[in-house]
């Protein structure tokens, strides 16, 4: 089934104040911002990580120096999965947190 338009956004929401959430709780240093739909991450190095909603594919993408990761919704597990490889959004973005930031942040159910 299909995510809803309404959906997908409240879920995108969600999501990205999550991960604000998450970058606020730390000592990291890092700059948020959150804009049009994207949430960029700048750390310290100048690196950046970048979510962004991609509506007309009911996805979120993830930029990162690693690369660039596209993510499906599974209402059975509740999760961002990554289409490529199944990877859990919260394992993609605790490993790119640690190789970015020099910090291991846990992103826990997301």
């Amino acid at each position: 089934m299909s995510l809803s338009e309404a959906r997908y956004h409240d879920l995108i929401d969600a999501l990205q104040e999550s991960v604000e959430d998450v970058f606020d709780d730390t000592s990291l240093d890092v700059d948020l911002e959150n804009s049009g739909g994207v949430l960029t991450v700048r750390f310290d190095n100048g690196s950046q990580l970048i979510l962004s909603r991609q509506p007309a594919l009911r996805q979120l993408w993830v930029a990162a120096r690693s690369g660039g990761f596209h993510f499906d919704y599974d209402e059975g597990s509740r999760l961002w999965l990554c289409d490529a490889s199944g990877e859990r959004l919260g394992e993609l973005l605790s490993r790119v947190t640690l190789e970015q930031g020099g910090e291991a942040l846990e992103f826990e159910d997301i």
